[in-house]
C-alpha cells in the first residue's frame, strides 16, 4: 500500500496498458481516475470497484484541453488533491509516410503528444501548489529508433521523450519529477494476431526470448509513481526484454 492516500489520473485506461498500469496504482492503494474517449471506461471501472478500489470513471478526449480540464477536476473534486499523472493514451494510425495523410498524421499526434502536453499543463499546476507529483509518460522503442509504417506515431512518441525531459526540467525545483517509458513488444491484441512466423522473428531479437506483459510495465511505473523513485527524473527507461540495447 505505498500509495495510500494518492491519488493518481491514467489517461487511455479502458483496457491493455493503461488498465493494468490503473490497476497496479490502485492495488498499491492510490485513488484512480481512470480516463478514456471510449465508453468502454465505465465497464472498466465497474471492474474495479467490484474489487474493492476506490476509482472514478471520465470519458474524455485529451487531444481537447475542456476535457482534459474535467478529468483534472475530477480528481480534485473527488479526492482532494492530484499525486500522479500517466500519460498512457495512444492511437496508431499506420502507413508508409509517402502514403500518410495530413489528417492521419495529425490525429495520431493531437492524442499521442498534444495530449500529454495538456494533460501535463493541467495536473502540473495542481502538483506545483502541493510542491510534489509524480508524472510518467508512456513513449514506446518507436519513438527512440523509429518504425517502418509509423511516420506519426513514432514521431508522437519521440516527442514525448523532448517533453519529459522538458517537464523534468522546468518543475524539478519544485519536487515534481517527470519520467519515460519506452515498451517494446508487448502481449496486446496486436501481438496476438501476429503471424507465428514473424513473432518468432521478433523475439530473436528479444534478449529475454519472449514478449513482454502488460503487467511488467505496469510494475516499472508503480515504482516510478512510489517514493522509492523520488531521486529519478528526466529519464528514458526502456522496458523491451533487451530488444534495443
Amino acid at each position: 500500500m505505498q500509495l495510500k492516500g494518492k491519488t493518481a489520473v491514467v489517461t487511455g485506461a479502458a483496457r491493455g496498458l493503461g488498465k493494468a498500469i490503473a490497476f497496479k496504482l490502485a492495488q498499491m492503494g492510490a485513488n484512480v481516475v481512470l480516463n478514456s474517449f471510449s465508453d468502454g471506461i465505465y465497464k472498466t471501472a465497474e471492474e474495479f470497484k467490484a474489487s474493492g478500489y476506490n476509482v472514478v470513471a471520465v470519458k474524455g478526449d485529451v487531444s481537447k484541453p475542456d476535457d482534459v480540464k474535467q478529468i483534472v477536476k475530477a480528481a480534485t473534486d473527488t479526492y482532494g488533491r492530484l499525486d500522479i499523472l500517466v500519460n498512457n493514451a495512444g492511437i496508431t494510425k499506420d502507413k508508409p509516410m509517402l502514403m500518410m495523410s495530413e489528417e492521419d498524421w495529425d490525429t495520431v499526434l493531437n492524442i499521442n503528444l498534444k495530449g500529454a502536453f495538456n494533460c501535463t499543463k493541467a495536473a502540473g499546476k495542481i502538483m506545483l501548489k502541493q510542491n510534489s507529483g509524480k508524472i510518467i509518460n508512456v513513449s514506446s522503442v518507436a519513438g527512440r529508433y523509429g518504425n517502418k509504417g509509423q511516420a506519426n506515431y513514432s514521431a508522437s512518441k519521440a516527442g514525448l521523450i523532448g517533453l519529459t525531459k522538458t517537464t523534468a526540467k522546468e518543475l524539478g525545483a519544485k519536487g515534481i519529477t517527470c519520467n519515460v517509458i519506452t515498451p517494446g513488444l508487448i502481449e496486446s491484441d496486436m501481438t496476438e494476431v501476429l503471424p507465428d512466423e514473424l513473432k518468432q522473428n521478433y523475439l530473436k531479437n528479444i534478449a529475454l526470448g519472449r514478449f513482454g506483459t502488460p503487467e511488467d510495465v505496469a510494475n516499472v511505473v508503480a515504482f516510478l509513481a512510489s517514493e522509492d523513485s523520488n531521486y529519478v527524473t528526466g529519464q528514458v527507461i526502456d522496458i523491451d526484454g533487451g530488444l534495443v540495447m
